[in-house]
């Protein structure tokens, strides 16, 4: 357990290095212009259109960085900061969330196994908390309690390795389309680069956490198996 102690402080203090380099990034890339000019949600319009995609809508919503792409109602929500800016940083996080859009328009296979997962996640997140306790509470009694939060958990850390490849590749997607489009220049391209493999970490660290917290479950299941 001391080890798995280790693990887990050691994600948590990665995670929070992770996220604070993201929004310091972030804040830098928001002060240099795009050459193009081009706000983020022209940014994200132009990319719909480039790709022959008309019918997802971009609108803009409350928060820092809580942009997102909705699949069900194919709607690219940008935040404030990134919706009217006409920043590096808007631009990149645009297109990203487009490459989302894009993925959604080509039946991406990984995109897919996510969106199908959702229903589960939401199931999963309802009750997961209150039966992994109930589960360590009642090991030496019902087993089987901690067992189905396990299962519960492993859907969760599933979801986190499937969102991997999706955000990789909508990213590679967007800084494509961002060089082909003109859009960065030699002197910008490197910086939306580096916001999006910023953005890139915070997941790997997530996945990674998941994971962690997983295994610690299992142990405990597997512990408690062998007193019995």
């Amino acid at each position: 357990m001391t080890i798995y102690w280790i693990i887990f402080i050691g994600i948590a203090l990665l995670s929070w290095l992770v996220s604070s380099n993201l929004q310091r990034k972030f804040e830098r890339y928001s002060q240099i212009p795009l050459p193009a000019g081009l706000t983020g949600r022209e940014v994200a319009e132009k990319m719909l259109r480039d790709n022959g995609i008309n019918d997802v809508q971009v609108v803009a919503t409350r928060g820092m960085l809580t942009d997102n792409y909705n699949p069900t109602n194919k709607t690219i929500s940008l935040s404030e900061s990134v919706y009217a800016s006409r920043s590096v940083a808007a631009a990149a996080v645009a297109a990203h969330e487009t490459g989302h859009a894009i993925q959604h328009a080509m039946a991406y296979a990984p995109l897919k196994m996510r969106s199908a997962l959702v229903p589960v996640i939401s199931f999963s997140s309802n009750i997961m908390t209150w039966v992994l306790l109930a589960g360590m509470l009642l090991l030496q009694v019902f087993p089987g309690v901690l067992l189905f939060g396990i299962v519960l958990f492993a859907t969760t850390t599933l979801f986190s390795f499937i969102t991997l490849p999706v955000e990789i590749n909508a990213s590679q997607r967007a800084l494509a389309w961002l060089s082909n489009a003109g859009l960065t220049n030699i002197n910008t391209h490197d910086k939306a680069v580096d916001a999006l493999r910023s953005a890139a970490y915070t997941y790997v660290v997530a996945a990674l956490g998941s994971l962690a917290t997983l295994l610690y479950y299992i142990m405990i299941f597997l512990g408690g198996r062998s007193r019995n």
